[in-house]
């Protein structure tokens, strides 16, 4: 049962027990092209499974002509490819929500961008040969748990039709360098474009099925749900999102940020799942006026975020609060203020920064 939480108890020990085994990436690390894996975002829906990889091996099987058994080495001895992606956590945003759904705290900064290297999933499947009947692709991890009440290993299913399936990459290689224990080692789904929900870690299974898979994380969790009785519908593709790389220094406790008089270089990144980010802007009076950013593509990647920078004078001392916001290709534009769900998903309302601007 989704669960909102009390405003005079704030963030309970169970919450934190979830924030410190999971990290966002800090805001400063957005002056990457490629987020280092230990700055990249991470969540771990149960445990970090020890893998021994001589006795590790992926099963594809279910409505396929050519069942595969595949082991690490075998994977690697085919071409390889290269696949650069943002990956945003669903949740992201959800801590700045009223009334707060309980759940990983994230306030922006669950992102990260890296180049993921290893095999075309459609490569395999077309290996193993889909049936006719078949529809869906069941991937299965093998990190266990409970949740909602259901012991269960974390598992996702995407449509065969899927168009982001055409470039989806089964990767055992991060910027370079095998995958580490936390990000899926010594195998995981990286699908571009949508939530990191669907890229799942520690893969050991892919199954082909003729009807819409039911399991937890697919017909329970990560939905859109206006109340608890609502059945929801799926989330899927990354909204559009920018932040900025917080100006000035920092207080140690609000992370309030002071700097001196302009003009100043703002800078950030801006990504979407649904289109190419063809716009950026920037209020240095939180939202009442905006004046456009220059866009850089500095990655090289259709699925990647894109650079921006702006100029901003504040032309005078005092407090400021400093926004950015991104327009796709699709027209999707961040909105000033979040959109309540129940789970607390996809909250890409725009970035706040307090700046006090102070002269000496």
């Amino acid at each position: 049962m989704e669960q909102v939480a009390d405003p005079a108890v704030g963030i309970s020990l169970d919450e934190l027990q979830l924030a410190v085994r999971n990290h966002s990436m800090p805001l400063e690390a957005l002056r990457h092209p490629l987020t280092p894996p230990w700055l990249h975002y991470l969540l771990i829906h149960y445990d970090i499974p020890t893998v021994d990889t001589t006795s590790w091996r992926l099963e594809i099987g279910g409505l396929v002509e050519r069942p595969l058994s595949l082991s690490l080495e075998d994977l690697r001895a085919r071409p390889a490819v290269d696949l650069t992606v943002t990956m945003e956590c669903a949740g992201n945003g959800r801590a700045r929500l009223d009334p707060r759904p309980v759940s990983m705290p994230w306030l922006g900064e669950a992102v990260g961008t890296a180049r993921w290297t290893g095999v075309p999933l459609r490569e395999l499947l077309d290996d193993a040969g889909a049936l006719p009947e078949a529809i869906e692709a069941v991937f299965t991890g093998l990190d266990r748990g409970v949740e909602g009440g259901v012991a269960q290993q974390y598992e996702r299913s995407q449509r065969l039709d899927e168009p982001a399936l055409e470039h989806a990459v089964l990767a055992y290689a991060m910027n370079g360098a095998p995958l580490l224990p936390q990000h899926g080692f010594p195998l995981r789904l990286v699908v571009p474009g949508w939530y990191g929900m669907t890229s799942v870690k520690w893969l050991e299974r892919i199954t082909l099925v003729d009807r819409p898979f039911d399991g937890y994380q697919q017909a329970t969790g990560y939905r859109f749900k206006r109340d608890e009785d609502d059945p929801g519908v799926p989330v899927t593709r990354m909204l559009p999102r920018a932040l900025l790389v917080p100006p000035g220094v920092p207080d140690f406790h609000t992370r309030e940020r002071t700097l001196g008089p302009g003009p100043h270089l703002l800078e950030g990144r801006a990504w979407s799942g649904h289109g190419e980010i063809e716009r950026v802007e920037v209020s240095g009076d939180d939202g009442k006026n905006w004046f456009g950013a220059e866009l850089e593509d500095d990655v090289g990647s259709r699925w990647a975020w894109r650079r921006w920078t702006a100029e901003w004078d504040p032309m005078a001392c005092g407090r400021f609060v400093v926004c950015c916001r991104a327009t796709d290709s699709a027209g999707n534009v961040q909105p000033l203020e979040p959109v309540w769900n129940v789970g607390g998903y996809a909250n890409n309302a725009v970035q706040r920064v307090v700046v006090t601007v102070a002269a000496g």
